[in-house]
């Protein structure tokens, strides 16, 4: 796993966190900034990157993007996008 994506991964389990503490938190967690963490770290991901990941990513399924990442995505459901 690159740095890159080292970095992303920490970021998606940082959100997976915030978004479980959701329904209790007071006051609930700004979660914008975490958001906008993912997608800069996105951008920086380099040539080459897995097109599932990059794929998971873009279409903001940052739960498939975890798990690909801790080498789980054969726990993803197959969505109702079609890959080409």
């Amino acid at each position: 796993m690159t740095e890159a994506e080292q970095s992303l991964l920490q970021a998606l389990v940082e959100l997976e966190a915030a978004a479980k503490e959701m329904a209790t938190a007071h006051p609930k967690p700004d979660l914008l900034p975490l958001f906008s963490r993912i997608e800069h770290l996105t951008r920086q991901l380099p040539r080459g990157t897995d097109p599932d990941l990059l794929h998971y990513l873009h279409k903001k399924s940052y739960e498939k993007a975890r798990l690909f990442l801790q080498g789980r995505d054969a726990e993803n459901a197959e969505g109702s996008c079609r890959q080409g």
